[in-house]
């Protein structure tokens, strides 16, 4: 065997070197770390030098680590090869960037700092800009909680010249939803139930991550019981089951709802409140016209004035109830479809209408009060709870009333009988004049047609003058029944002067006695005379005479 020269050595050491040139990206293999740098094999006749700046991570420098290098040149003035890591990573990854680019690829980058306009990302060690408008698609974040932050993103441009590289995480974001909604518009539907992490709030609901896409749950799908802002029921985070409700496929929308999940509080309403059930809840507001009790969450019932008291009239709520308090009413009608209840509180205690045919009799005496005063008549109260109307034609026999207030006051205290009782429809009749007895009757019963009586002048009138009788009965005199004739009456007659007439008619429909002061002074007939028709004969139109002539002054 022929034996090996040095001359043969350094032909076969060349011809391993053929194969590098400068300019390339070769693989070095660590030897060593020193207190200056780290010492690499080329597979060249020296060993390569490399500072420590030229590693980023020198945690990472372990010997018999292969790493890749840039040959600048194979040997210096001192016959070393010149080589750098940062001149290699930076042309590989220029490499890796361009491939990416050139085939719609995804990369990763690191968000650096915020300069003008937008962002400086770290790209596989290359600086990249990222613009405001492409940092996120639909973003909610503050931007400074971004830097520091690891983002997929598309190159969307590359100058190999000027070093320059543009990215958007917007665009990879849109990529990654709509594979994510593709994916989920396959295999989901509307009606199922699904579980999502919340996203984020706004004022009209909250975005649900549900696998990558957002779904929206609107704050009307949230409770059914009204709500002002999605964070009193859900907060960023929450892991919550919802119910898909719509699915476009044609703009990708989807939404869903959290309420749906629960049986409306109104559905069954008539089986938990009971016409007639008695309740407890709180107060939540008082209106004029009523207060509103919230029974349980989400449902409210109204209890109205009218069905507060039996025995008080209400006229401001706020005088029995207040917002907060506690309060005991009765179920008196729901109305589902409008989501109503009405409430009674009077009916918690007894209703003084359900006994008043046995408290109270027909025909009965009773001290009565005042409690309110109208034109036709005066409401009293007669047991607590119970009132009835005095009618002004039940004030007195014989005068006429055109105003209650004229001859009562609110809170007075008067004797009347009780006239009728009509407990169905709450109503009492009551009388004062029914005390004392008719004066008109007992004159009727005690004076004939054709009797004398005696009166006092109460009053004068252009056609007539007005007596006041026994008993206390008034009665009207036509002028042309006077004796005294020739002037006006006023200039024939006194005030308080006593005046004797004839009972001429006896009218008890009407409540009218005619009278003739005339047939008092009247002469008797002549012995064997026929008597001649008097031109006095009583009429028809004398009655409506009197009965005009005796309505009461203004």
């Amino acid at each position: 065997m022929k034996d090996i020269t040095r001359e043969d050595l350094n032909n076969l050491l060349e011809g391993s070197m053929v194969t590098l040139k400068e300019g390339d990206i070769v693989k070095a293999t660590i030897i060593k770390k020193t207190q200056n740098g780290i010492l690499l094999n080329l597979g060249l006749k020296a060993e390569g030098f490399l500072p420590l700046e030229e590693f980023t991570d020198l945690e990472d420098v372990e010997e018999g680590k292969i790493v890749h290098v840039y040959l600048e040149a194979y040997e210096n003035r001192e016959g070393f090869p010149v080589i750098s890591k940062k001149k290699a990573d930076f042309q590989l990854a220029w490499d890796r960037i361009k491939h990416i680019y050139e085939n719609g690829e995804t990369a990763s980058c690191t968000i650096k700092k915020r300069i003008k306009g937008g962002y400086s990302v770290d790209l596989m060690g290359v600086e990249a800009f990222m613009p405001s408008s492409q940092i996120e698609y639909k973003s909610q974040s503050d931007s400074e909680t971004l830097i520091g932050q690891k983002a997929d993103v598309k190159i969307v441009k590359i100058n190999m010249m000027r070093k320059n590289i543009v990215v958007s995480r917007k665009m990879a974001l849109e990529e990654e939803q709509a594979k994510a909604r593709k994916r989920i518009f396959s295999k989901m539907k509307v009606g199922d139930i699904i579980e999502g992490t919340v996203r984020n709030l706004t004022d009209f609901g909250a975005f649900i991550d549900i696998g990558g896409i957002d779904a929206l749950l609107h704050i009307t799908d949230i409770s059914w019981f009204k709500i002002t802002h999605p964070a009193e029921v859900v907060k960023p985070g929450d892991k919550i089951q919802v119910k898909v409700l719509i699915m476009d496929r044609d703009t990708g929308r989807i939404a869903v709802g959290l309420k749906q999940l629960s049986m409306h509080p109104w559905e069954a309403i008539e089986n938990k409140y009971p016409v007639g059930t008695r309740v407890k809840g709180r107060v939540t507001s008082v209106v004029d016209y009523g207060a509103f009790v919230e029974l349980e969450k989400g449902i409210e019932g109204l209890i109205h004035i009218s069905e507060m008291s039996w025995t008080k009239d209400v006229k401001d709520p706020s005088s029995l109830l207040k917002a907060g308090d506690i309060t005991e009413s009765v179920v008196l009608s729901i109305d589902r479809n409008e989501q109503r209840i009405s409430l009674g509180m009077k009916q918690t205690k007894p209703d003084p209408w359900s006994t008043v045919d046995e408290k109270l009799t027909v025909g009965e005496k009773v001290v009565v009060k005042v409690t309110n005063l109208k034109d036709f008549g005066a409401f009293v109260q007669i047991i607590d709870g119970v009132e009835g109307l005095i009618h002004v034609n039940d004030f007195f026999w014989d005068k006429k009333v055109k105003k209650a207030s004229d001859y009562l006051r609110k809170g007075q205290k008067v004797e009347a009988v009780i006239c009728s009782v009509d407990r169905k429809n709450r109503r009492i009749s009551l009388s004062i004049k029914h005390c004392k007895e008719d004066p008109f009757t007992k004159f009727a019963e005690t004076h004939s047609e054709g009797s004398k009586v005696t009166g006092k002048i109460s009053d004068i009138l252009p056609k007539g003058i007005r007596l006041v009788l026994e008993g206390g009965v008034e009665e009207f005199i036509p002028a042309n029944y006077l004796a005294r004739r020739g002037k006006k009456p006023k200039d024939l007659y006194t005030l308080g002067e006593d005046i004797e007439a004839t009972v001429r008619k006896v009218n008890t429909r009407l409540r009218r006695v005619i009278l003739s002061e005339k047939e008092v002074h009247k002469a008797p007939p002549k012995k064997k005379e026929v008597p001649k028709p008097t031109p006095d004969k009583f009429t028809i139109g004398d009655i409506l005479d009197s009965q005009k002539q005796a309505e009461p002054r203004d």
